[in-house]
């Protein structure tokens, strides 16, 4: 797996405003399920070049994710940009559950 980028500024945002540490968001990655999509945010407010990424998964304690990143590219060396990650609502469970498929 690539490395994992978390600026401060987001690490920041993931502690105050979701309760999530940068291991949590590892865990998740590495409990994917792999045979499951991983999405695109295509919402125009959201969007970013590269696309945000994005998909749902559960920490070694059994907490679901959403995380949000942008994938590896030449300006990022190569890392996983994290954008976020919170608890997911269950429109977004409901998106996931039909589209990674």
């Amino acid at each position: 797996m690539a490395e994992l980028q978390i600026t401060e500024k987001t690490r920041e945002k993931l502690q105050k405003k979701h309760g999530v540490g940068p291991a949590e968001v590892l865990q998740c990655f590495k409990n994917r399920d792999a045979s499951r999509k991983i999405l695109f945010d295509t919402r125009e407010e959201h969007k970013t070049d590269p696309a945000t990424c994005w998909f749902l998964a559960k920490t070694n304690t059994g907490r679901l994710l959403k995380i949000c990143f942008i994938p590896p590219h030449p300006g990022n060396a190569g890392a996983v940009e994290i954008k976020t990650a919170f608890e997911p609502n269950e429109q977004e469970i409901r998106i996931y559950e039909k589209h990674s498929k």
